[in-house]
């Protein structure tokens, strides 16, 4: 129907069009050879020729039309009417054995030729016309619309997402739940004296569900629903902004009670005053408006305003107050049981194998969002196809899980024998330390496949959602980061360039117990340095400096103290258990992944055995980093 709609309105094929019939027209019908036009006299002078060349051999009346035809092969139009030429034919006593006449009734097809070609120039003069003034009244519509919303409006009545669809996000539902309630029995609340929320800002990261909970509250509360993003509403000229602020809410006042949505409003929304020295924002007239419209003098009107953002720092407090966003609702990474749920509602319609465990999953996946987990899911999916299996099993997940945190696997990188064994001894560097200290995670994975950027991973599996960290969980993590590398100067008696990563980790955490968690046993439980960051996103800005040189000295020697001793407890437990590191290499090597069955086994149900350490490769070569 669009493609309809466009091309009926495009006038220019109209023209097109009927040229080009007209030009078939003429061309098909036109007659075949000129002719010649005479006086009756001449005429009569041809008739009564004796001569074989340049004869009349006959006569044709056709309305009127005379055409006689010679014996040439000439057509010689007559000037004068068909009732002059038989009149003066017989006056003049022509015979028909000397010249043969016939009448013929005249041509419908032949009548309309003559009209068309009548009025061709009035045809064509008039859709020259008609294009032009449909080309200056579409550009003069265009111009006026750069003003319209173009808010796209769902209507209530055919929901696609509903509260069901959502998941691990039960506060955030209960609280968007009284607003579908407000917008359906609006008169329960009014019976207590309380108003309808003016504004929900829905605050969190990227991937928890802003958009798709808007939606859902859209589906559940039956009302017109209208959808558009922040950057939609500035343009290139001034005041279009706050011209399509008005009309998304007059279209909102017509049709409430209603839901406006606005995705990413710190396109709009953020602080005014930026420009300085009087200058003049495009930006500033959009948010003014947007302001007055939420909470301006009109007031009592039915719509309700949700808005998403992951920068809620930058916004202008205005739009922020009680009457504009009356509530800020906000959603974080799911939790164990949120990551359970997410992964239940985003598995339906998939077939599952009898041995996928979603709890498993729900713990292998800390840090996920919902838009991490759906991806999970469906890259799982992908490579069940991939093996022509008809269920998704859970050698398919976990490699997805892989695949989500460090990229797919570079099997095809061909890498020589010696950097195998110093990525093997890296990685259950990682482990073996991990396993012997007591605060650490459990090891739930280690590789030495490439994936992305790093040549294998040692991945640890938290017991549980961990929101505080102690100083003994930091220091022994610190350890696990420094184990691949002391495994490297110990059995090799040379450090590569594998373990740049995990240096720069375990100095950015040591730095962090010093200067923001207090830990630091000589500068005493205080913070160095004011850090501008992006809230929820956890960007560092930029760092104020309160502190002296002198300071900042002791900050680096207490920063050093820390990874050194990190590292010498690393070297002492890889030197302890040598035998084992050895003897879980060697598996590693055959292998290339290790669970965390087979690598507990080792421990558990083998006894250790005592060999001859490995000594260095001969040659070392620079490798990228690995984790």
């Amino acid at each position: 129907m669009k493609m309809d709609t466009r091309w009926l309105r495009n006038s220019f094929v109209y023209l097109v069009i009927m040229v080009a019939v007209l030009a078939i027209f003429f061309t098909l019908f036109s007659p075949p050879a000129k002719e010649t036009q005479i006086a009756i006299s001449e005429l009569y002078s041809l008739i009564q020729r004796d001569a074989r060349s340049n004869r009349v051999d006959d006569i044709i009346i056709q309305g009127n039309r005379v055409i006689a035809n010679t014996s040439e092969g000439r057509k010689v139009a007559i000037k004068s009417e068909r009732t002059d030429v038989l009149f003066d034919l017989n006056q003049r006593g022509v015979r028909d054995e000397q010249v043969k006449v016939e009448v013929r009734e005249p041509s419908q097809f032949t009548s309309w030729l003559g009209i068309i070609g009548s009025f061709l120039p009035v045809i064509i003069f008039g859709a020259l016309l008609l294009f032009m003034m449909r080309q200056a009244q579409g550009s003069n519509n265009q111009a006026l619309s750069f003003g319209k919303s173009r808010a796209r409006m769902f209507m209530g009545n055919k929901p696609t997402i509903t509260f069901a669809d959502v998941a691990g996000v039960e506060e955030a539902k209960q609280e968007l739940a009284e607003v579908v309630e407000f917008l359906k029995y609006p008169e329960k609340f009014a019976a207590l004296g309380a108003r309808i929320p003016r504004g929900v800002l829905l605050v969190g990261p990227p991937g928890t569900g802003k958009t798709y909970l808007s939606r859902a509250v859209a589906g559940e509360a039956g009302v017109p629903f209208f959808s558009i993003s922040g950057s939609e509403f500035v343009e290139m000229f001034v005041g279009v902004g706050a011209s399509r602020v008005r009309d998304l809410f007059d279209q909102a006042k017509r049709n409430a009670p209603c839901i406006v949505f606005v995705d990413e409003i710190d396109a709009v929304g953020r602080q005014r005053g930026a420009g300085l020295g009087g200058s003049h924002d495009e930006r500033e007239q959009t948010l003014n408006q947007i302001l007055v419209e939420m909470d301006g003098f009109d007031t009592n009107t039915n719509v309700i305003v949700l808005a998403a953002t992951n920068r809620p720092d930058v916004l202008d407090p205005a739009l922020l107050r009680p009457g504009r966003f009356d509530r800020r609702v906000v959603l974080d990474n799911p939790d164990i049981r949120g990551r359970t749920a997410i992964l239940d509602v985003h598995s339906r319609g998939k077939p599952l194998d009898k041995n996928v465990q979603v709890e498993v999953l729900a713990k292998e996946t800390a840090g996920f969002s919902g838009a991490d987990l759906a991806n999970l899911l469906n890259e799982g999916a992908i490579l069940a196809a991939r093996r022509n299996k008809k269920t998704i099993g859970m050698e398919e997940l976990e490699e997805a899980i892989d695949r989500v945190i460090a990229g797919p696997e570079r099997k095809s990188r061909v890498i020589s024998d010696k950097e195998k064994r110093i990525t093997a001894y890296h990685e259950v560097g990682h482990a073996l330390v991990a396993k012997m200290l007591p605060n650490c995670y459990p090891v739930h994975k280690m590789s030495i496949v490439a994936r992305g950027m790093a040549g294998g991973y040692t991945r640890y599996l938290p017991p549980e959602d961990q929101y505080l960290s102690s100083r003994s969980f930091m220091e022994d993590m610190l350890c696990a980061m420094l184990g691949g590398q002391a495994s490297e100067e110990i059995v090799f008696q040379e450090i590569t360039t594998g373990a740049s990563d995990d240096l720069e980790k375990a100095t950015d955490l040591a730095r962090h117990m010093v200067t923001r968690y207090g830990m630091s046993r000589k500068l005493g439980p205080r913070t160095f340095g004011k850090k501008e960051e992006l809230v929820f996103l956890g960007r560092d800005i930029s760092e104020t400096r309160n502190y002296s040189d002198a300071t900042a000295h002791a900050i680096d020697e207490e920063v050093s103290e820390i990874i050194s001793k990190a590292h010498r407890t690393a070297k002492d437990l890889i030197t302890k258990h040598r035998s084992k590191l050895d003897e879980i290499a060697q598996l590693l090597i055959r292998e290339e992944t290790l669970d965390e069955d087979a690598f507990n086994a080792m421990f558990d149900g083998l006894p250790e055995r005592k060999e001859e350490p490995l000594g260095p490769p001969p040659d070392m070569a620079p490798r990228p980093a690995v984790a």
